[in-house]
């Protein structure tokens, strides 16, 4: 896996992950913000499947 999030990029997807969770787990929203696992993981990962499929890579590593 080469690192292929970064940045705002990354920033963006854990608070929106956080968000869609705690909507889950505090206030009872629906089944579908579980969602919110996937760009919380891959913001804290670093990598998303999807952009490798994609080639795009919001990293900026030398």
């Amino acid at each position: 896996m080469k690192i292929n999030v970064g940045g705002m990029d990354k920033i963006l997807r854990i608070v929106i992950g956080l968000a869609l969770v705690a909507w889950v787990l505090l206030a009872g929203g629906p089944v579908w913000a579980w969602i919110g696992v996937v760009p919380l993981v891959t913001g804290l990962i670093n990598f998303c499947p999807a952009y490798a499929l994609l080639g795009i890579n919001t990293c900026k590593t030398k």
